[in-house]
C-alpha cells in the first residue's frame, strides 16, 4: 500500500513539474507591478514591460551626490548633473568614467541639456547662469540674468531646468518665475520672450471670495500665480514637453511652436520631476515618488511601472526619482536623487512587440500592425490600446464590423463612429427602396384610417362602451397628460381646479421618468455614452433621482407656503410631474435615434436634446406661476429661493454625513482598542 501511495505521489510530483515547464510565464518576479490604462482611463495590470539590467552608483572612482539631471548623449553615454559636487561626470553604461569637467564654473548644476550640435548646456541654481560646453567639456558661452527690460525688473532668474530646439532657441525653466519659460537666443544671448506659462488655477472658493469681498479684504488675499514648470524636454521637430506638478494644473504639456497645449492625457501623476521624448515620439514621465509612465506621442498610456522605495533598497523602486533618460535601444535610465544611484531598465519581449505594433500604427501602415496586434492581445486580453490599433488595421481593410466590435472594446468612440457610419451606409444602399416603399405604405394605411373613423368613429364608439362599463379614471388621468404638450396653462388650471390628473397617476409617469432616465443613461447610443459597459449602479441612480426629485419638490413647497402660494402638496407634486410631459412624449425616440447616428449628426441629438430641456424649464415656471397665482417677478423669486434652500439641505445632508463617518469611525476605533486591550492582558 506504502509503495503504491508513493508511486503515486512520484506521478503527481513529475506531472506537475511536466505542468509548470509547459505554461508560459506572462510575469517576472520584480519588485514592482507593471500597469496600463483601459479605455475608460482606469489602471489595469499587465505584463512586465521593463526589467531592471544594471545598476550604477558611481563612474569609476567617482561617487554621485545628490545629482538632479541626466542626459544619453549620441555616443551612447551618460552626462550627469552632479549637482552636490558642482561638476559634471561622464560615464558609460557599464559604470566606466569617461571625463569629469566644470568644477571650475558649476556651483550647483540641476538641470543639463545636449543640443542638436552636441554642445551640452548646464544651468546652475546657485550662480544663476546656464553654461555651455563643447561634447569635450570646454566651456564655450554662458548665459546669466537677461537685461532686456521685458524680462521684467522683479522677475527671478534662478536656472533649474535648460532645453534647446533646433533653432538654438535656449528654454529656461527658473525657480519662482510664474511668468512662463524663459526663451534666449544661444546666438545672440538676446532675451525672447516668456514661454507658455500655466494657466492659473482658480477655484469654486476663490471665484466665491472675489464675488462678496470688498477692496480691503481683496487686498489682504494671496495672489494667486501659475505654477513654475518642473522640468523640459524638446524633441527633433522642435515640439516641447514640460511638467508642472500641483493638483489643478496639467501635469504633461506637448507644446506647439504658439505655446499651445496638444497633449491629452486622462491618467498623470501630480509629482511629476521629470519628461523624456523616446525614439518612436513616446513620451517617457518620472515622478518624485518613484513611478516611471510611459505615454503614446497622443497622450495614451503604455505602461506605469516602479514605486516607492521601503527602505530594503530592492532594484525597480526609487526614493526619489529626479531624472529619466532613454536611449535609441529604448532603454529607461531612471536616476534617484537620495541614492545617487542610476537604474537602467530593459525592455522585455512584449514591451517591444508593443512598439512594434506602435511603430507600424504611428506611421500609418495600419494593416501590418495587424498581427502584432493580434498577438498582444492574446498575451493581454485587458490592453486595451491594442484594440485600437486592430480597430484601424480592420477599418483600413474595409472589415467594418470588425473593426466596429474592436473600437467598442477600445471604448474609442470617434473610430466606433466612423465604423458604423460604413456600416450604415453599407445598410442604406441596400434597402433604401424597401424603406422607401415601407414609409409610404405605413403613411397610407394610416391616412385610410384615419379617414374611416372620421367618418365611422369606430374607435370612439368603442372607447365610449368601454367608459360605460368600467371605471376609468386612473387611465383618463394617465391620458391628460397629452393636454400638457397643446395647452399647457389649461392643463395647470384643471389639475388645480376641476381634478384632473391625480397623485396615482403622478406616481405612475413620475416612475416612468425614472425607466427614462436609467434607459437614457444604459441604453443610449454607444458614442453618446460614457457609462462602462456591463456596470449598472442602479441602486445609486435610484437614490440618486429620487432623492432630487424629492428635494426639488420639498423645497419648491416649502418656499411657496411661506410666500402664500395656493398650491396644494397634491397640485403641486401633480403638476410638476406632468410638466415633465415633452421628456415622456420624446425623450424614447431621441434614446432610438441615438442609436443610429454618428458623431456626424450628433448636433441634431443636442438640438432635440436642449429644445425637450429648454420646453420643461417652461413648463415647471409656468407651473410654479400658475398654481401658487404669482406673477412673472414672484416666479423668479420662488425659483431662486428654492435653489437656495436646496443649497442649504444639500450642505446640512453632508455635515451630518460627516458626522456619522466620524461618530462610526470612533466606535470603530474603541472597539479595536478594546479587543487589544483583552488580548493583551
Amino acid at each position: 500500500m506504502m509503495k503504491r501511495l508513493k508511486r503515486i505521489a512520484l506521478l503527481l510530483l513529475i506531472g506537475f513539474t511536466l505542468f509548470l515547464s509547459i505554461v508560459p510565464i506572462t510575469k517576472a518576479n520584480t519588485a514592482y507591478r507593471t500597469f496600463t490604462e483601459d479605455g475608460y482611463g482606469r489602471y489595469v495590470e499587465t505584463q512586465t514591460a521593463y526589467m531592471v539590467t544594471e545598476t550604477i552608483v558611481k563612474f569609476g572612482d567617482e561617487i554621485f551626490s545628490q545629482a538632479q539631471d541626466m542626459k544619453i548623449g549620441a555616443d551612447g553615454l551618460i552626462y550627469l548633473a552632479d549637482t552636490g559636487n558642482g561638476r559634471i561626470v561622464v560615464g558609460n553604461a557599464q559604470g566606466d568614467l569617461v571625463s569629469v569637467f566644470g568644477e571650475e564654473e558649476l556651483s550647483r548644476p540641476t538641470g543639463l541639456f545636449i543640443s542638436h550640435d552636441d554642445k551640452i548646456y548646464v544651468a546652475d541654481e546657485s550662480n544663476a547662469h546656464v553654461y555651455v560646453y563643447s561634447i569635450e567639456g570646454n566651456l564655450l558661452q554662458a548665459f546669466g540674468r537677461p537685461e532686456s527690460i521685458l524680462f521684467g525688473e522683479h522677475a527671478n532668474f534662478t536656472p533649474l531646468k535648460v532645453a534647446v530646439d533646433q533653432r538654438d532657441n535656449i528654454y529656461i525653466i527658473s525657480r519662482g518665475n510664474s511668468n512662463g519659460i524663459i526663451q534666449i537666443n544661444a546666438n545672440t544671448g538676446q532675451f525672447l520672450g516668456y514661454f507658455a506659462p500655466n494657466a492659473t488655477a482658480v477655484t469654486p472658493m476663490t471665484v466665491f471670495r472675489r464675488a462678496i469681498f470688498n477692496d480691503e479684504q481683496l487686498s489682504r488675499m494671496i495672489d494667486i500665480v501659475p505654477p513654475t514648470s518642473t522640468n523640459i524636454s524638446i524633441d527633433d521637430r522642435g515640439l516641447v514637453y514640460s511638467v508642472s506638478q500641483g493638483e489643478r494644473v496639467q501635469a504633461i504639456r506637448k507644446l506647439n511652436v504658439a505655446g499651445q497645449n496638444i497633449l491629452q492625457t486622462r491618467v498623470a501623476d501630480a509629482f511629476p520631476a521629470a519628461v523624456e521624448v523616446g525614439s518612436l515620439d513616446n513620451i517617457f514621465v518620472a515622478s518624485e515618488d518613484g513611478f516611471i509612465y510611459e505615454y503614446t506621442s497622443e497622450g495614451n498610456l503604455l505602461f506605469v511601472f516602479g514605486g516607492q522605495d521601503d527602505g530594503r533598497q530592492r532594484v525597480g523602486l526609487f526614493r526619489r526619482l529626479s531624472s529619466i533618460a532613454v536611449d535609441q535601444n529604448d532603454r529607461i535610465y531612471a536616476l534617484d536623487q537620495d541614492r545617487n544611484q542610476i537604474q537602467i531598465f530593459q525592455p522585455t519581449e512584449f514591451a517591444n512587440l508593443v512598439h512594434t505594433s506602435l511603430e507600424l500604427y504611428q506611421n500609418g501602415d495600419y494593416q501590418a500592425s495587424k498581427e502584432p496586434w493580434e498577438e498582444v492581445i492574446r498575451l493581454n486580453s485587458l490592453f486595451d490600446f491594442a484594440y485600437l490599433g486592430l480597430g484601424e488595421a480592420l477599418f483600413k481593410e474595409e472589415d467594418y464590423a470588425e473593426a466596429l466590435t474592436s473600437f467598442r472594446q477600445a471604448k474609442y468612440h470617434e473610430g466606433y463612429s466612423d465604423a458604423f457610419w460604413e456600416i450604415r451606409n453599407d445598410w442604406l444602399r441596400e434597402n433604401l427602396v424597401s424603406v422607401i416603399v415601407s414609409l409610404v405604405v405605413i403613411t397610407i394605411v394610416v391616412r385610410i384610417l384615419t379617414l374611416i373613423e372620421k367618418r365611422y368613429h369606430i374607435w370612439l364608439r368603442f372607447l365610449q362602451r368601454i367608459k360605460k362599463r368600467y371605471n376609468l379614471t386612473f387611465l383618463e388621468d394617465v391620458v391628460f397628460m397629452k393636454q400638457m404638450i397643446r395647452h399647457p396653462l389649461n392643463s395647470f388650471y384643471s389639475i388645480q381646479y376641476e381634478g384632473k390628473g391625480s397623485m396615482w397617476s403622478a406616481s405612475f409617469w413620475l416612475f416612468v421618468i425614472y425607466l427614462l432616465f436609467i434607459m437614457e443613461k444604459y441604453f443610449s447610443g454607444f458614442i453618446f455614452t460614457y457609462v462602462r459597459d456591463g456596470e449598472y449602479t442602479l441602486g445609486m441612480d435610484s437614490i440618486m433621482f429620487f432623492g432630487v426629485t424629492a428635494l426639488v419638490l420639498g423645497s419648491n413647497y416649502l418656499i411657496t407656503t411661506i410666500n402664500e402660494g395656493e398650491g396644494k402638496f397634491k397640485h403641486v407634486f401633480t403638476a410638476f410631474v406632468y410638466a415633465f410631459a415633452p421628456y415622456f412624449f420624446f425623450k424614447p425616440f431621441i434614446i432610438l435615434i441615438s442609436n443610429v447616428l454618428t458623431y456626424n449628426e450628433a448636433y441634431l441629438l443636442g438640438l432635440a436634446n436642449t429644445i425637450v430641456y429648454v420646453w420643461i424649464a417652461v413648463l415647471v415656471f409656468l407651473m410654479i406661476k400658475e398654481i401658487n397665482d404669482y406673477t412673472i417677478r414672484e416666479t423668479f423669486k420662488i425659483i431662486f429661493l428654492t435653489l437656495f434652500l436646496m443649497i442649504i439641505a444639500i450642505l446640512f445632508l453632508f455635515i451630518i454625513y460627516i458626522l456619522v463617518v466620524q461618530m462610526f469611525q470612533f466606535i470603530v476605533s474603541v472597539f479595536n482598542e478594546g479587543v487589544y486591550r483583552i488580548e493583551n492582558r
